[in-house]
């Protein structure tokens, strides 16, 4: 299927972009990661990569040209695809878009000319940046700056949650931090209003009142409230947390996250933040006091019923946590795929007893260790080659075989479910397959991977046996066809030769989109992979 690609805001002030210069023409191969054009900024001129593979159709932006950001600026797709749907409809909300714009300019000339000098010399608004090309909010994990302190340009203001990974956000002015627009823990659409840098004395809520009025940012008013908080009550509810005795405590939902991780009662913990609010280095900071047990105990000695036949009398509590940006998209892309593809799976027992032996004579030898999920993920990208209808994805009008295999390898963090991405993982040796999982799942669990590296998958695994669980199904990894899931290896008499004998097996479940895998097609797929997994040579051969 045809990809669009629109000219990306490649700066948190860019509103239009000029392309310097083009690195494919029309027809050119392109492949997830190739340089498609140089851009130039409003800042710099930067290399602009493509996030899709397929041929160049069209370039909607000559060299030397200019123009808005999200215009049309390229289309990939399958060689000889008919792109004339995507080009006409492409032209007309272009052209009703500008429409509207236009007329707002030449009503209101007096008002958008006033807009650039409301600001004070210096002063930069920074705003929510679009930091991948699906990012539609962000969420502020932490700040490197706090306001007050001196920013050069470069430095890391602060670390930003999107629905890929947590990155790494830099200044791109030099000044002071003078104003926070979104806390630690908090979400905010893209373009919401993040910090302000400026000259040290800036009058803030001059600027912040002449942002909100200009109506350039949308988060502004927040901002402004946010920054005033008179009262508890005006808190919002997340933040909230209520304990037995009816205390009412406010506390970020990071360093709720962070109290409940290390088991802090967040009512001992003293809050630095606005109104008394508990930040992330208030619960990071906090040392158990001497006289909290004993405390405890007295209340607990006071509680007590004083009848013996009394029944118990309890408090009903409960906490409403923020959802993450990343838990969001996750539960959002699941339901498009539970309510969109129609699954179907299919289940097999397969003999584990050559895995063993072949798994310990592996890894007897020097240098090298792999894991039954390397064997695993090894036989799999064997199978995908010898069943292609397997390897696609469903296009409507189309199904798109791919014929390279990125192996997807679901990973649990804290925040739900990643699934890195194993690019070309046929040609890869079990001992490499097992280097490259520890490395990616590694850095997917300390929030490091980045975006591209969770791109692009054909097929996914995902293994629960390391928690013992024997069987389950999984919800099929959009655009992919297929996800496999594996469960424990369990020893328990088994029949072989007519005769009762000690064995280990291991119950493993394909979970199919019916539009593209038949029946018959899915259980071939599990026959060579079984093939594969009980005998273990021929993956090496």
């Amino acid at each position: 299927m045809a990809e669009v690609i629109n000219m990306p805001r490649l700066s948190d002030t860019m509103e239009e972009g000029t392309v310097a210069k083009w690195l494919k023409k029309v027809g050119d191969k392109v492949e997830e990661g190739d340089i498609l054009a140089e851009i130039e900024t409003d800042k710099a001129t930067m290399e602009f990569e493509s996030f899709h593979e397929g041929t160049l159709l069209h370039i909607g932006i000559e060299e030397g040209d200019g123009a808005p950001v999200d215009s049309l600026l390229a289309i990939i797709g399958e060689e000889g695809e008919d792109i004339s749907a995507l080009l006409n409809g492409g032209a007309a909300p272009q052209e009703e878009k500008a429409a509207p714009e236009a007329q707002a300019e030449a009503s209101v000339p007096a008002q958008t000319a006033s807009e650039p000098a409301a600001l004070p010399e210096g002063v930069e608004i920074i705003t929510m940046p679009r930091l991948s090309d699906t990012m539609e909010e962000g969420t502020v994990a932490s700040w490197l700056k706090k306001v007050g302190d001196t920013v050069e340009e470069g430095d890391i203001l602060a670390e930003i949650e999107t629905d890929k990974a947590t990155m790494e956000f830099e200044s791109f002015y030099s000044g002071t931090l003078l104003h926070i627009g979104i806390q630690e823990g908090e979400g905010a659409p893209v373009d919401s209003l993040l910090a302000v840098i400026g000259p040290e004395g800036t009058d803030v809520d001059a600027v912040l009142k002449a942002q909100s009025g200009g109506g350039t940012t949308a988060s502004a008013p927040k901002a402004e409230a946010q920054q005033e908080q008179p009262k508890a009550e005006e808190t919002t509810k997340e933040e909230v947390v209520a304990t037995p005795n009816g205390q009412r405590i406010f506390a970020s939902p990071l360093a709720k996250k962070i109290a409940g991780d290390k088991g802090i009662d967040l009512a001992q913990v003293k809050g630095s933040g606005d109104g008394g609010r508990i930040v992330k280095k208030d619960v990071e900071n906090y040392q158990p006091s001497k006289t909290a047990a004993p405390a405890v105990e007295k209340a607990a000695e006071a509680s007590a019923p004083v009848a013996p036949i009394s029944l118990p009398v309890g408090e009903e509590s409960m906490e409403e946590v923020k959802n993450s940006t990343m838990r969001k998209v996750i539960a959002k892309r699941l339901g498009e795929s539970k309510f969109s593809a129609p699954h179907y799976y299919l289940t097999i027992e397969v003999d584990m007893d050559n895995a063993k032996a072949s798994r310990a004579q592996i890894n007897n030898l020097p240098d090298t260790k792999v894991s039954f999920n390397d064997m695993v993920l090894k036989a799999c990208a064997m199978a995908l080659k010898k069943h292609p209808q397997v390897n696609t994805s469903w296009n409507g009008d189309t199904t798109v075989y791919k014929h390279h295999v990125h192996m997807g390898v679901a990973v649990a963090v804290d925040e739900g479910l990643v699934v890195p991405v194993i690019k070309f993982a046929d040609q890869l040796s079990l001992t490499q397959l097992g280097v490259a999982v520890k490395d990616l799942a590694g850095r997917a669990r300390n929030k490091k991977i980045k975006p591209d590296e969770m791109e692009g998958s054909t097929f996914t695994v995902s293994n629960l046996g390391m928690f013992g669980i024997l069987e389950f199904t999984s919800i099929i990894n959009q655009p992919n066809s297929a996800i496999l899931s594996v469960g424990a290896i369990v020893d328990k008499p088994v029949v072989k030769n007519g005769e009762i004998v000690a064995g280990s097996t291991m119950k493993i479940t394909l979970a199919c989109d019916h539009r593209t895998v038949d029946g018959a097609t899915g259980a071939q797929f599990l026959q060579t992979l079984r093939a594969y997994l009980e005998n273990p040579v021929t993956m090496l051969a």
